[in-house]
């Protein structure tokens, strides 16, 4: 009996992808930033981000699993701490959940990322679902820079919410943290181009 080859795995475009990552981001700001507008008190506007927060980024896994029948791991690990936190937050009423959050998801993917480096196991394209295809002394050098780079973020994280205002770290978590990513991802490029592994060549 012949077994069929699986289907190819399905990736979002780009644009898509970027809505779907950004959307709920973008909420998150907008709560915070205008919801005084609408009679909410300032000490409770970042409640009510939170809460657009959380669920937009249900929203969005519900939408991303719609159009290509999978999570990818990075944003479904993401979006649980951010149900987790927030709903914390909520429950509680207390904001530090919700600042904690992105120390959580960047030490634990910059854990992730350098634990299986130390055991051989360059896990970067499981954790970004990568659709690079490199040698392995090239993933082993990517999976190592960003390791450190996650965990870079996590501390700026905790010196902007431990030491700036509510208004300030909302802003440095929209406007901060995702351009620097971008910035930092597109100075891997010089790597990716270096050790990308040709048709045909053995990993």
């Amino acid at each position: 009996m012949q077994i069929e080859d699986a289907p190819p795995r399905r990736h979002l475009a780009p644009l898509p992808k970027l809505a779907l990552e950004l959307g709920p981001l973008v909420l998150f700001f907008l709560g915070n930033a205008y919801s005084e507008r609408f009679g909410v008190a300032p000490e409770q506007k970042l409640f009510v981000a939170t809460g657009l927060f959380v669920a937009a980024t249900v929203a969005a896994l519900a939408v991303h699993y719609a159009l290509v029948r999978r999570l990818p791991i990075m944003p479904l690990v993401s979006g649980a701490v951010v149900v987790v936190f927030g709903g914390l937050t909520l429950l509680l009423q207390d904001k530090t959940f919700i600042m904690v959050k992105p120390t959580i998801v960047n030490s634990l993917f910059g854990a992730v990322l350098l634990g299986g480096l130390a055991f051989g196991k360059p896990l970067l394209s499981v954790v970004l679902d990568s659709v690079f295809t490199l040698t392995d002394e090239g993933w082993r050098k990517l999976t190592f820079r960003w390791g450190l780079f996650f965990f870079v973020l996590a501390g700026l994280n905790e010196l902007v919410w431990r030491t700036q205002t509510e208004d300030f770290w909302v802003n440095f978590k929209v406007f901060g943290i995702m351009p620097l990513t971008v910035l930092f991802a597109l100075a891997q490029t010089p790597l990716l181009s270096r050790y990308e592994r040709k048709n045909g060549e053995a990993a």
